[in-house]
């Protein structure tokens, strides 16, 4: 069998901001609706481990020979984010590891690359990961435009639920939106009108036209199409360009989302294939340095796929964001008042000897007298029993709140109030950590929480993840 989609997974934040309150605060109109922000601890890599997550569900991920992670928006600039990623999803470490980055095409050639990969025989599996959290410029049309979210696609022979008909790409030095490397902390873009007609009308359609004559195939025949577009008129305007009818064309959720980068026609695809049955065929268009174009046959493994959350559960499982203030605070777009206490520290040496417990998410099980506990140390807290632990992860499983607190004046918390809670695992083990994605007045006693791998604090130059709680997203 040729190489195909064997699974996929999405992440949405929880958080909401509605178009309204970002058109009051600067006196503009507004397009309506609202779009998903990041949370103040959650960025690009952050999202795409839960997208994986997502994706993985019921696979073994030994299985997994390679990592593929696409953003625009990578938390470092020097330095590997798929290989954090890599340890948070508990991979093999021969898996192979690689960002790509710099183009909001990356996800597309994440997925090419991917795709010849397996093809060729160097690789079972790859998981490709789209992830973006770009900042947009304050009041502009950019900020009510661009949302957050995550994609994920296991590319393999075995399990194929979307086989590939075809592929068409190609590629422009066209200038349309870049982001230098200094001097840039937002996007900058050209005139409108020049790069919609010259660089994305042209270039989708290329690419389109290229796939559909590879397919030998015409627009009529394509059953639903998730191809990207930077806003929904272009997108509109993109769908007569093409001949597609309205009923083939994938809902691009600007209003209850937004154009979400690199990851968007990535998610656009997920969305399209949580619907679609067999025998349909998917149009998947990636736009960025060019166009990259796919088509998709449906085949009867979806059904036996599972249930994932992917983009639908996501985006109905949802909290307001209840004002733009916080949204700058998330942001760090503003000055704040300085405080008298220093800055957070961080130790490299304790997530190299801790990593497996901070990364990969492991604790133990007292090999005496059974019990699970997190962090692992070398005496039984239970029987005192010294070094005879097994290792266990507990990031996979759930639990229910034994207790809570909430911290209204906690200094470097931007989500108020801060929230610490007592959880007992499923299984066995007791855990305490952060709680995130919570409405503190939703929280009760013996509600069902699970793991979810995050920021904890900028500290000494780097991002300190590892994994806190939240209640269940339905």
């Amino acid at each position: 069998m040729e190489a195909g989609i064997e699974a996929y997974g999405a992440y949405v934040p929880i958080y909401r901001l509605a178009r309204e309150e970002i058109a009051r605060v600067w006196g503009a109109g507004t397009l309506g609706g609202e779009k998903a922000v990041a949370n103040s601890d959650e960025d690009s890599l952050t999202m795409g481990v839960a997208a994986a997550m997502d994706c993985l569900k019921g696979f073994d991920r030994k299985s997994v020979d390679g990592l593929y992670f696409a953003s625009t928006s990578a938390p470092y600039r020097e330095k590997q984010s798929a290989s954090i990623m890599s340890a948070a999803l508990d991979l093999r470490r021969e898996a192979f590891t690689a960002d790509f980055c710099n183009s909001l095409g990356a996800g597309a050639s994440a997925m090419k690359a991917a795709f010849d990969a397996v093809k060729a025989g160097s690789a079972e599996r790859v998981l490709v990961v789209a992830s973006d959290c770009r900042l947009p410029p304050p009041n502009s049309a950019f900020e009510q435009l661009l949302g957050d979210g995550a994609a994920a696609l296991l590319i393999g022979k075995e399990r194929v639920i979307a086989e590939v008909r075809g592929h068409h790409a190609m590629s422009s030095d066209f200038l349309d939106i870049w982001r230098r490397e200094r001097g840039d902390k937002y996007m900058r873009a050209w005139e409108d009108r020049f790069i919609m007609e010259k660089g994305y009308m042209a270039h989708v359609r290329e690419a389109v036209k290229g796939v559909l004559e590879r397919c030998g195939t015409a627009a009529g025949d394509i059953s639903r199409a998730a191809y990207y577009g930077p806003d929904p008129r272009s997108h509109r305007a993109m769908a007569k360009q093409l001949g597609l009818e309205p009923r083939q064309v994938q809902e691009p959720m600007f209003d209850v989302l937004g154009n979400t980068g690199a990851a968007f026609f990535m998610m656009l695809l997920v969305a399209a294939m949580e619907e679609a049955a067999e025998g349909e065929s998917l149009l998947a268009v990636s736009y960025g340095d060019g166009a990259d174009a796919w088509v998709f046959h449906m085949t009867d493994g979806s059904d036996a796929l599972g249930e994932r959350r992917g983009v639908k559960g996501h985006l109905t499982s949802k909290m307001a964001l209840p004002s733009y203030g916080r949204y700058l605070r998330f942001r760090d777009l503003m000055e704040w008042e300085g405080t008298p206490l220093p800055p957070p520290e961080s130790s490299d040496n304790v997530f190299y000897r801790e990593s497996r417990a901070l990364y990969r998410g492991y604790g133990q099980r007292c090999v005496a007298c059974g019990h699970i506990q997190f962090p692992p140390q070398r005496i039984c807290m239970w029987c005192q029993v010294p070094d005879r632990f097994e290792d266990v992860r507990i990031v996979d499983k759930r639990g229910k709140l034994f207790t809570f607190s909430l911290d209204e004046r906690a200094v470097f918390a931007l989500d108020l109030p801060n929230v610490l809670v007592i959880v007992d695992l499923e299984g066995g083990g007791r855990i305490y950590s952060q709680a995130t994605d919570r409405d503190p007045k939703k929280l009760k006693v013996g509600m069902e929480m699970e793991f979810t791998f995050r920021k904890f604090h900028e500290g000494s130059g780097f991002h300190n993840y590892s994994w806190k709680l939240q209640p269940v997203r339905c």
